[in-house]
C-alpha cells in the first residue's frame, strides 16, 4: 500500500471510529414518528414512517444518518428515504435492505472546502423524513 493509500485508509478508520464513538453529535430523528401501512396487493404492503429530524446549528460533525432496526421486509425492494424542509422536498435516497431487514443511510450535513476551510451547511434546522419500505402482509409473514 502506498503512503497516500495508507493515509486515506487511516483517515477512513478514524472517521468511522468517530461516527461510532460520537453518535449523539450526528443529526437525529426525534422518537415521535407516525407509521402507516397501505396494502399493495394481497401479499405485500407499503409501510411509511414519518419522523422529525433536527440538525442543530452548532453541529460538530459533518454527517447525519437514518437507520432502521432489523424487521420484516420484502426482498428486492429498496427503502426510499425522502427529506422535506416544510413541504419542499430537499433530498431523496434509495437504500438496500440488509439480510436481517435493517438499513442505514449516511449523508453529509455540512461541507468543508479543503483549500479555504470555508464551511457550508447543507442541512440545518428541522426536517420531515419519510421512509418507505415494502413489507409482507401479516397473514403472509
Amino acid at each position: 500500500m502506498t503512503k497516500t493509500g495508507f493515509t486515506l485508509f487511516g483517515s477512513a478508520i478514524i472517521a468511522i471510529t468517530l461516527l461510532i464513538i460520537l453518535p449523539n453529535t450526528l443529526a437525529h430523528a426525534e422518537p415521535s414518528e407516525t407509521v402507516t401501512i397501505t396494502p399493495i396487493n394481497e401479499k405485500i404492503s407499503l409501510e411509511k414512517t414519518s419522523s422529525t429530524m433536527v440538525i442543530p446549528e452548532n453541529k460538530e460533525l459533518s454527517w447525519g444518518m437514518v437507520k432502521g432496526d432489523p424487521s420484516d421486509y420484502v426482498e428486492r425492494y429498496p427503502v426510499i428515504i425522502q427529506f422535506f424542509k416544510g413541504s419542499d422536498p430537499v433530498h431523496v435516497a434509495q437504500v438496500k435492505v440488509k439480510g436481517d431487514g435493517s438499513y442505514e443511510y449516511k449523508f453529509k450535513i455540512r461541507n468543508t472546502d479543503q483549500k479555504t476551510g470555508e464551511i457550508t451547511d447543507i442541512f440545518e434546522g428541522q426536517y420531515t423524513v419519510k421512509i418507505f419500505k415494502v413489507i409482507h402482509n401479516k397473514s403472509q409473514a
